[in-house]
């Protein structure tokens, strides 16, 4: 498996796709939420997490740099309405082009043997998958709030079909 390709594919696909799903958005849908359920969080805030989600981490493995202050415990997260929200959907596709740039830049320091031989546990979970597969981790956890983002927007009655979840 080259790891390279597969990263650079998935991480182009990933950010272009949400970057798009962003488009739909007006600042006035920063404050909505489901209704129903537990703690969810809003628009804005999904919008500033989907602005982190991906390249820090990527960072952090590659580097062991993860830009927390000394002592801080990542392993548990915290509630929903403790969680920041972006200021605006312009702020917000300025987050996740700057966490693009992260997450290539993070991706070019690695040497391809490290991806896919080099041992990497993260800070919430021991285990030691090799470098490739965290990193791709880091793309599917941004993935998985581009899919919250399309739902958000489905439930909020915007026009959004399969179609654009996939970038198709």
């Amino acid at each position: 498996m080259d790891w390279r390709e597969l990263l650079e594919a998935e991480i182009r696909n990933t950010y272009d796709v949400t970057d798009r799903l962003l488009g739909r958005l007006d600042d006035h849908d920063l404050q909505w939420k489901p209704t129903s359920g537990g703690d969810w969080m809003t628009m804005g805030q999904l919008l500033m997490h989907l602005g982190t989600a991906c390249g820090a981490p990527m960072r952090g493995f590659v580097t062991g740099d993860w830009g927390l202050p000394e002592g801080a415990d990542i392993s548990e997260l915290p509630p929903a309405h403790k969680v920041p929200a972006a200021a605006g959907v312009a702020e917000a596709k300025r987050l996740l082009c700057e966490d693009r740039r992260v997450a290539v830049e993070a991706l070019n320091m690695c040497r391809d043997e490290d991806l896919a031989n080099k041992p990497t546990p993260a800070p919430w979970d021991p285990t030691p998958l090799v470098l490739g597969h965290r990193l791709l981790q880091m793309v599917e956890h941004l993935k998985q709030h581009k899919g919250q983002l399309f739902y958000y927007l489905k439930l909020q009655g915007k026009s959004v079909s399969t179609p654009d979840l996939w970038g198709a």
